[in-house]
């Protein structure tokens, strides 16, 4: 089909940046101080039941993937303090943002990852999750770079894999070509699906949604947002 279609681990790279402008001394601080307290730790196995990664009492999983500023990741935790929320960010200087924000609340249903969100889903044990959420992720808009494009064939069978029976997968974008992207591959998987009956279903946010910068510049761009809604089957 396409080469992402044919990634496997030993081929997978992750494309993005990893570093912007150098933290100042407070925030360099904070994120070397945090960090550690909430990072999920690889090099051992999954706790059983995964709801032991979080020092409070948790009755449903999420994870975010690509958090970017963390503004959706921690209105999300603090709207639900009964849900541990599991965020992936490579880049270091939003993983800062987000510490940041998790101190000055004191949210303690939040574990971070910043590294290659494959790494994280393969580490994860079967049917463990209750959402899955990938909100206006990398376009990627170059046809000649789709194949960078999170959402694949690959990808959408390792969260079929970790997503409970009847779990959800949300994406946003205001991408056109990557919403009719992420339907096709979604479609041609056989394993989700689209909850939608009307066009209303998808072109408005999710309840409870908190706009964030990246939704902000896109409607300035004079471009409109798609929400996007599949069940596992």
């Amino acid at each position: 089909m396409i080469d992402v279609e044919r990634r496997s681990r030993a081929t997978e790279a992750f494309f993005g940046r990893r570093k912007g402008k150098a933290l100042r001394g407070q925030q360099a601080e904070t994120l070397e101080a945090l960090l550690p307290q909430y990072i999920v730790d690889l090099s051992a196995p999954a706790p059983q039941p995964l709801n032991d990664l979080f020092p409070v009492q948790t009755e449903r999983l999420r994870l975010e993937i690509g958090f970017g500023g963390g503004e959706h990741l921690i209105h999300r935790a603090l709207e639900q303090p009964t849900t541990g929320f599991i965020g992936v960010e490579p880049f270091v200087n939003s993983m800062q943002k987000l510490l940041a924000r998790v101190g000055e609340t004191g949210a303690r249903n939040i574990r971070v990852y910043n590294d290659d969100a494959t790494q994280l889903l393969d580490w994860l044990p079967d049917d463990c999750l209750d959402q899955i959420d990938l909100l206006y992720p990398d376009p990627w808009p170059k046809k000649k770079h789709w194949k960078r494009r999170f959402v694949s064939q690959v990808n959408l069978t390792r969260f079929h894999r970790v997503l409970k029976p009847g779990a959800l997968f949300c994406f946003a974008s205001d991408i056109d070509t990557y919403v009719n992207w992420t339907l096709q591959h979604c479609q041609t998987h056989g394993g989700f699906e689209w909850t939608a009956r009307n066009a209303a279903d998808w072109l408005t946010p999710y309840e409870g949604w908190p706009s964030t910068r990246y939704e902000a510049k896109a409607r300035r761009e004079g471009r409109s947002s798609a929400y996007l809604t599949f069940r596992k089957i």
